[in-house]
C-alpha cells in the first residue's frame, strides 16, 4: 500500500479529510513501519448527490465483501498448494478494501445492501467451485471477477468525474487506487495460466454474467 509519512505517523493514501489518525500501531500490509488506526468521521452531506454516493459506496462495499468470500473459498481449498500464498496475497488486499468500505458506510450514512447474507453464501461457493477445478481454475475465477470489478470502478470513476471531480476527489483516490490493484488480480491470474483452464471462455462467461446480476442488484437493494 503506498503511504505517506509524517513527522509522527504514516497514514494511507486515501486517510484525508474523512479519517482521523488515532492511538495504536497497524500493521503494513507485506512489513514496513506500521500505520496508526484510523477513525471515520461524518462527512458533511450538503452538496453531494446522495442518491449516486448511496448507490456507488452500497455497491462497491457488497462487490470488496463478496471478494472476500470467494478468496476465502478458495484458500479453504488450495491454501496449502503452491499457489495459496497468491491467493492470500490478493485475499490480504481485498481485506484492506472492505475495511475501507466499511469506513465509508458510516462516514456517507449508507445503508448495507440487505444481499449480504445471499453474497456471503454465493461468494464463497464460487470461490471454492473454482478451486475445485484445480489452480487454473480459481485463477480463471480471479481473471473474471477482477476484469468485471475494473470495468465497474472505472465507470464509476466517469460518474464521479461528471459529478464533480474536487468534490468527490478522496472518493475518486479510493476507487483509482482499488481498481489499479484489481486489474493487478487480473494480471496475477492470467500469469498463472488462468487461460489454460478447460473451457475457460464459458468459465469467463457465466461468472461475469453473474457479476453484472450481483451490480444491478446490490446496487438497487
Amino acid at each position: 500500500m503506498a503511504a505517506a509519512a509524517g513527522p509522527a505517523v504514516r497514514c494511507s493514501l486515501w486517510q484525508r479529510r474523512s479519517l482521523r489518525c488515532g492511538p495504536g500501531p497497524r500493521p503494513v500490509p507485506g512489513g514496513g513501519a506500521p500505520l496508526r488506526l484510523c477513525s471515520t468521521q461524518a462527512v458533511p452531506q450538503a452538496g453531494i448527490n446522495k442518491p449516486v454516493i448511496d448507490r456507488i459506496i452500497r455497491v462497491d462495499h457488497a462487490g470488496e465483501f463478496g471478494a472476500n468470500r470467494i478468496y476465502a473459498g478458495q484458500m479453504a481449498v488450495l491454501g496449502r498448494s503452491s499457489v495459496g500464498p497468491v491467493i492470500q496475497q490478493m485475499w490480504n488486499q481485498e481485506k484492506d478494501h472492505l475495511k475501507k468500505f466499511n469506513e465509508l458506510m458510516v462516514a456517507y450514512r449508507v445503508r448495507p445492501t440487505v444481499l449480504l447474507p445471499f453474497w456471503n453464501v454465493a461468494g464463497f461457493v464460487l470461490g471454492a467451485g473454482s478451486a475445485l477445478l484445480g489452480k487454473k481454475g480459481a485463477m480463471a475465477c480471479t481473471v473474471a471477477v477482477e476484469e468485471s470489478i475494473s470495468e465497474h470502478y472505472n465507470n464509476q470513476i466517469r460518474t464521479l468525474i461528471e459529478e464533480d471531480p474536487e468534490k468527490y476527489k478522496e472518493l475518486l483516490q479510493v476507487i483509482k487506487q482499488f481498481r489499479d490493484e484489481e486489474q493487478e488480480h487480473h494480471d496475477i491470474g492470467l500469469e498463472h495460466d488462468a487461460e489454460a483452464t478447460p473451457a475457460y471462455s464459458v468459465l469467463k462467461t457465466a461468472i461475469q454474467l453473474g457479476c453484472k446480476a450481483a451490480i444491478f442488484l446490490s446496487e438497487r437493494i
